[in-house]
This record gives C-alpha cells, structure tokens and sequence, in this order.
C-alpha cells in the first residue's frame, strides 16, 4: 500500500484513496489527446461521473477526511517519527504546516539506494497503522475547487509543451486526477527536460495536497 500515485513514477497509489474510498480507473475520458487537450478549451466545472469504472487506478479522496487541521497535523507527525524511527529514514521531512506531506522532499529521498519503500510507509509498511490514522483525519475538501486545481494544472501543463497531459475527471463524486493519458506504457517523458521545466512552472496551480496526485 502506497499514500499516493506521483506521475514520474507508474504503480503507486496514494494513501487518502486507499484508506477511504473505492479504488477507481481513469474513464475513457482521459483516454487520449481530443480537441479539448490541444486547445486548451475547458469548462472550469465539474463534469458528470465517468462511466464504467473499475478497479485499478487512483482517486484524490480528499472530500471524506473527518479531523481539523490541528489533529490532522498531529497524526501526520506521528507518522514522520515513525518513518524516522521504526522505518530508518532519518531525514523524512516534517508535514508542511497544512498537515500535508512535502511530497517534493519525500521523492528525493525515496530515489536514494535502499529507500525505494519510503512512500510505502516503511519497509513491509512497518509505518502503516500512523500512516492511515493522519489519513482519515484530513479536512474535509471542495471537490470543485479540487477539480479546478486539477484542471488549471492540466492546463498548465500543455501550454508549456507536455501536449498528451490529459484533464482530471469525475467518478462517484470524487476527482480522478489527470495527467497520463494511457493506462498502459508511457506516452508522456517524465524524465524529459520539457515536462521538468513543466512541473516546475505550473506547480503553484495544484491546491496544498494535491502535489503528487497528476
């Protein structure tokens, strides 16, 4: 089990969708580059569900959190002490002051030798009960401003030349982030220096937890 899904890397799933809702796929509408992916065209609303959803993909989960910003911070704490602790990982960063992970922190360390566990809770999740306890006390989220968020970086992302970067969608009420348009294989070059120089442009467009989602 994984606390969420970054891009760069295919095959994590990101804990808040694990912990508290169904595991959803990406809908055919993310399945490919239509006109509204290369123009740039679209309506800053949520969409109606997706259709015929299946297991396997991710979800951003952010509505369903029931704790206050204080507990939820707290919980998170827990968390990084365990991760130092029991885990090993020395220099896991402490939650921002929202309560949410530094995500951009938490990828380097998790590229060093020995670390490829660390968004796993832990070697065989030895952190895992902290990790879904600060979970299930994140503050509850607007979909729709999340939804926004998503599609302004998904947005974002093509004009400044990641053109297969696909919308986020809806499905059960909840956000399916954006991003790789494929299910299979790897249309977009994480790795590339056009999609780095992306990220770091428009990484101000994804709301405070949301980092690492699409």
């Amino acid at each position: 089990m994984d606390i969420r899904t970054p891009l760069r890397h295919a095959g994590r799933l990101r804990l808040a969708a694990l912990v508290a809702l169904p595991v959803l796929v990406l809908s055919a509408a993310c399945g490919g580059e239509d006109d509204g992916l290369k123009t740039g065209k679209e309506v800053a609303s949520v969409p109606g569900e997706a259709g015929n959803a299946s297991s396997g993909s991710k979800s951003s989960g952010h509505q369903g959190g029931t704790g206050d910003k204080g507990a939820f911070y707290d919980a998170q704490m827990k968390y990084v002490q365990c991760m130092r602790g029991k885990a090993g990982i020395k220099d896991f960063p402490d939650p921002k002051i929202s309560g949410y992970l530094d995500w951009a922190k938490i990828d380097e360390i998790s590229r060093k030798p020995g670390n490829e566990e660390v968004s796993k809770g832990g070697k065989n999740g030895i952190c895992g009960k902290e990790m879904s306890a600060a979970m299930t006390l994140e503050p509850k989220r607007d979909v729709q401003k999340e939804y926004e968020s998503m599609l302004s970086h998904a947005t974002c992302m093509r004009r400044h030349g990641v053109s297969k970067f696909a919308n986020p969608t809806m499905s059960g009420g909840n956000v399916i982030p954006g991003g790789n348009a494929s299910p299979v294989g790897a249309p977009i070059d994480f790795e590339s220096p056009v999609y780095k120089r992306a990220r770091e442009a428009c990484k101000d467009k994804l709301l405070d937890g949301l980092d690492g989602m699409q």
